[in-house]
């Protein structure tokens, strides 16, 4: 028996050393391949083969769009397109020795075909996503030359080879056209027992998927799961396990685990796993973005042969009776709908990723907590952007306007799937958007079994634009309307679509522009002209008010205000944008800040409203405009403020207390300017000074001022970093001019070259080395070149004191296969803290249960006016009574009545309400983006009648018109009788 035993060992034995005489112990390496390539735009024969000549080609550093200087140049449908062919020489590693090398692309767009060594590898086309290839049999060992060719065609018009479909989402109007590689690239060499790559289309696997469970909020608990794919592409079965290691970011580790043991055939692929509870856990919260670098280790016969590093957080989410829950505490959506291009002046989507940091932070400078990409999934670069800043996101796969079919659909599917996998690990996703307007039931089933598949513990809702009487959703909402509901969040996915340039304070500022004016070139879609481009040609006072009035409607809803509530919405867009306009500018000038993310005033507006997770947290105060007027001028002035009441105070003076409207807005009539300044202080109910906003007058222009915005770190020579200068007019004392229109012009010297910025202008002075502040200030870009040195910026205009800056930049791995990756040292933002304890809202109302309902019309239907279902409704029969009786669930003190009326923006309704048969309201309702709140007089009583006591009005005071040139109805879809009482749903409320 021993003998049998000691012979079995000696045969494992000798089993383990055959295998591990196939596997080579090499870890994982992940090398930027950005530099040194060649571009050549236009087709050019033979460009894939290895002994072709691109000495005349231009050298370019990845990312790098052949098209990006057209930016905010052109129009979105006269962006350059058509084919561009890229090109680079590498020799693989000195070490290299019987390893995997995998090439991953972030995106090519439209269409990449790649080529290796002049062989054909594979062609990627949905001009969206990240894919790759395994091209180890392609390659040629060290020291030889290999080389990688890559076509690419970015026509709007293209159509898939193998079946001819185009692609939805690639659309003039919404997806700005950057062709070629705008997108990184890497390389990945792997051991041949590995963890794949979550590269699904091209390669078919899953990568590793890392999540939590069973969380312990209070007490900073959790339990980490990580599973991964492993490949054994050896001759020989292998025992595979995880070792899993947790680091913190302070590097150390918390934790240490390892996995169950598992037999893995040859040329098999097999997901095993590990998971343990973890403790003293900093959850990932709304500006806190506390990441984790997750070490999953493959063990192969115990030994370690691969490693992936997965950098995470961890944070718990619930989706219930309306509201979104994240780390327990109920948090409203306040945030933007921002094209997923998310561009830039003169360089397109190409920017190094600290940009895309400073960017997304301003989001959440601005309060915001949300961002909503529109129509395409975003590039890996701000998606782990968002995760360091600490911003939300909602991640669309691909569409345009529409549900589809066939294979438009299909590839949809497979884009959210790939999508998935892809950014499953990124803690910042919490919502998948499965379509830009409503899909069918069927159609949402099918999205929701690939989150669940490929997605199934990440903690997040999937959903689609409106699905308001979905059953398969998770989440939902309209763009525009204020949608309510006690079952799944509802949130706006657009909402003020208003345009205006930075540019123009208001009327009485140089350069006067009257409210409104200017006009459009814009046609609709159907190619209707738009009528009344006022609303798109704002002046930055009106623009920031009408920010105000749209917000206000989702405020009054906001969880704590009954069981139906809204969870908020997103503001069209954060930044002006290269893609379809309706005012006179040939971009979109909707932001919050302007193309450069120089702040409007509705930037603070927004900091004002949104300073808190439900309710306002922290008291603040925004004066609208400046204190430069000119003698004489006599104005409003518009605070916008949280506090209960704003006094107005120019050079120690008060004028009283300000009007309120809209929670947030208050108005000052006629104040005549006096040089000096002016101070708004808030109070609150009790008469406590709880904020404060001051402006000065400046005095005249003496100087040029230049500071700069920089990489964390230190600028990288490596001819792809950006620094960002910020020019200024300022006085004598260094205070900004803030009606200053100066030209200035620029100059670079040393290891640096001028980009440019943007300003009302010729081709917006895209590109131009001379450029107008407006308001006083202004900024261009400065890019590096491959040498590091110092950058030397100097700025003048006439009859000013000039200003210089000094860069220094800082020498980095510019080598072919770079093993520096400048967004991997990039820091976390962490200025909003942890999640509170708190509780983020205050209960403001007590909702009355509805038990039934009757009328003389339309009987059958009463309980459309109260399903929790805004696509339903009552209405009477033409000609019949038009008079609603509800009864309560218990006798209640009733003081408002709020109603969501078909025809909610354009139709108002004269009605009689009363409660147990006393008259407590008669009126006409105003017009609203969805619901009306009636204060009543409060009475006591069960039963509520609601009753028509005249003709409806239709009004086009709110003018909201489709990009296809088609009005909204805003639910009257079936008749526009002024006879009729159409109730959506209706809610009574009493006193807490």
């Amino acid at each position: 028996m021993r003998q049998k035993k000691f012979l079995f060992i000696i045969t494992y034995i000798c089993f383990v050393s055959t295998i591990f005489s196939q596997i080579e112990t090499n870890q994982r390496e992940k090398l930027n391949f950005n530099y040194g390539w060649k571009l050549h735009v236009g087709d050019a024969n033979n460009a894939q083969q290895l002994q072709y000549n691109d000495a005349s080609w231009k050298k370019v550093n990845l990312p790098f769009a052949w098209n990006q200087d057209e930016a905010f140049k052109l129009d979105i449908t006269e962006l350059s397109t058509g084919i561009a062919w890229y090109r680079k020489s590498f020799s693989l590693p000195e070490h290299f020795n019987n390893q995997n090398v995998f090439i991953e692309f972030e995106g090519v767009r439209q269409m990449g075909e790649v080529y290796i060594n002049d062989t054909f590898i594979g062609r990627h086309e949905n001009g969206v996503m990240a894919f790759g290839f395994n091209i180890t049999p392609y390659l040629k060992p060290y020291p030889e030359k290999n080389v990688i060719a890559v076509k690419t065609d970015n026509d709007w018009r293209y159509k898939e080879q193998l079946t001819g479909s185009g692609f939805q989402w690639n659309n003039k109007n919404f997806n700005a056209n950057y062709g070629g590689i705008p997108k990184n690239v890497y390389l990945h060499i792997t051991p041949k027992v590995y963890q794949t790559l979550p590269l699904y289309t091209t390669l078919g696997t899953t990568g590793t998927y890392v999540y939590a469970s069973d969380f312990d909020i209070d007490n900073q608990e959790a339990v980490i799961h990580v599973s991964s794919q492993i490949k054994n592409e050896t001759l020989k079965p292998v025992e595979a396990q995880l070792q899993v290691k947790v680091e913190d970011m302070d590097g150390n580790i918390i934790s240490t685990f390892t996995g169950d043991k598992t037999m893995i055939s040859p040329n098999g692929m097999f997901d095993i796993s590990a998971a343990n509870k973890v403790s003293s856990l900093n959850f990932w919260s709304w500006g806190y973005g506390y990441l984790y670098k997750v070490h999953s280790q493959l063990l192969v016969n115990g030994e370690s042969t691969d490693e992936v590093v997965v950098k995470t957080g961890f944070r718990k989410t619930k989706f219930h009776k309306g509201m979104i829950y994240l780390n327990n505490r109920v948090i409203m959506v306040k945030g933007y709908a921002q094209r997923t291009s998310n561009e830039w002046p003169s360089v397109g989507m190409s920017v190094p990723a600290w940009v895309s940091d400073y960017s997304n932070k301003l989001m959440i400078e601005s309060n915001g907590n949300l961002v909503r990409w529109m129509h395409v999934t975003p590039w890996k670069q701000d998606v782990e952007s968002c995760d360091r800043v600490g911003l939300i996101q909602a991640m669309p796969a691909g569409d345009s306007e529409s549900d589809v079919t066939g294979r438009r659909w299909t590839q949809r599917l497979e884009l959210m799937r790939d999508a998935i996998i892809y950014n499953r690990n990124n803690p910042s996703i919490i919502f998948y958007e499965s379509g830009n307007e409503s899909i069918s039931e069927a159609h949402m089933q099918e999205m929701l079994a690939i989150k669940n598949q490929y997605d199934p513990y990440g903690g997040r809702a999937i959903g689609s634009r409106e699905m308001l009487d979905s059953r398969v959703a998770e989440y939902g909402g309209e763009m525009l309307y204020i949608n309510k509901s006690e079952r799944i969040p509802f949130w706006a996915t657009e909402y003020s679509r208003d345009e205006g340039l930075r540019k123009y304070w208001d009327e009485f500022t140089p350069p006067y522009h009257k409210e409104g004016s200017g006009g459009t070139t814009h046609e609709n879609v159907n190619g209707t002209n738009v009528k009344d481009a006022s609303a798109y040609n704002h002046n930055q006072d009106a623009h920031a008010i009408e920010d105000v009035v749209r917000w206000y409607d989702y405020y009054e809803m906001r969880p704590g205000t009954g069981e139906r509530v809204s969870s908020g919405g997103v503001n069209i867009v954060f930044s002006d944008t290269n893609t379809h306009y309706r005012g006179a500018e040939n971009y979109r000038r909707s932001g919050e800040v302007d193309p450069m993310r120089i702040p409007k005033d509705g930037f603070y507006a927004h900091q004002v409203m949104w300073d808190g997770w439900v309710d306002i947290e922290n008291p603040r105060a925004h004066i609208l405009g400046h204190w430069n007027y000119e003698s004489g001028v006599v104005k409003d002035i518009t605070v916008i403020s949280s506090a209960d009441e704003i006094e107005l105070f120019v050079n120690g003076k008060s004028l009283g207390k300000g009007e309120q409207s809209k929670q947030f807005l208050f108005t000052f009539k006629d104040v005549a300017f006096k040089a000096g300044n002016i101070k708004a202080v808030g109070y609150n109910k009790s008469g406590a000074k709880i904020c404060e906003a001051e402006k000065i007058t400046a005095g005249k222009p003496a100087k040029v001022k230049l500071t700069t915005l920089e990489r964390p770190g230190g600028s990288l020579a490596n001819a792809s970093d950006l620094v960002i200068v910020q020019v200024e007019v300022v006085d004598a004392k260094g205070n900004r001019c803030p009606t200053a229109l100066n030209m200035i012009d620029f100059d670079v010297k040393g290891a640096g070259e001028f980009v440019g910025g943007i300003a009302k202008g010729p081709d917006n002075y895209i590109g131009s080395k001379q450029i107008p502040v407006e308001c006083g200030v202004n900024r261009v870009f400065v890019r590096t070149t491959d040498k590091a040195g110092t950058i030397k910026v100097e700025a003048t205009s006439k009859g000013l004191k000039k200003a210089s800056v000094s860069i220094k930049t800082h020498e980095t791995d510019l080598s072919a296969l770079s093993k520096e990756i400048p967004s991997e040292s990039l820091p976390s933002n962490f200025e909003k803290g942890a999640t509170p304890k708190t509780k983020s809202y205050t209960k403001t109302r007590q909702a009355v249960a509805i038990v039934s309902a009757t009328a003389n019309s339309n009987a059958d239907e009463v309980a459309k006016s109260f399903d929790d279902n805004e696509l339903t409704e009552w209405g009477n029969v033409n000609g019949e009574t038009s008079t609603i009786t509800y009864a309560l669930a218990h006798e209640a003190k009733i003081n408002q009545v709020v109603l969501k009326l078909s025809g909610w923006r354009r139709r108002q309704y004269p009605i009689r309400i009363s409660v147990d048969n006393k008259i407590v309201y008669q009126g006409l309702t105003e017009l609203s983006l969805g619901y009306v709140t009636l204060n009543v007089e409060e009475t006591t009583g069960k039963n509520v009648k609601i009753e028509l006591v005249g003709e409806a009005t239709d009004s086009d005071a709110i003018n909201l018109v489709e990009i296809t040139g088609k009005v909204d109805a805003a639910g009257l879809k079936e008749s526009s009788n002024v006879k009729q009482l159409r109730i959506v749903e209706v809610e009574f409320y009493e006193s807490l």
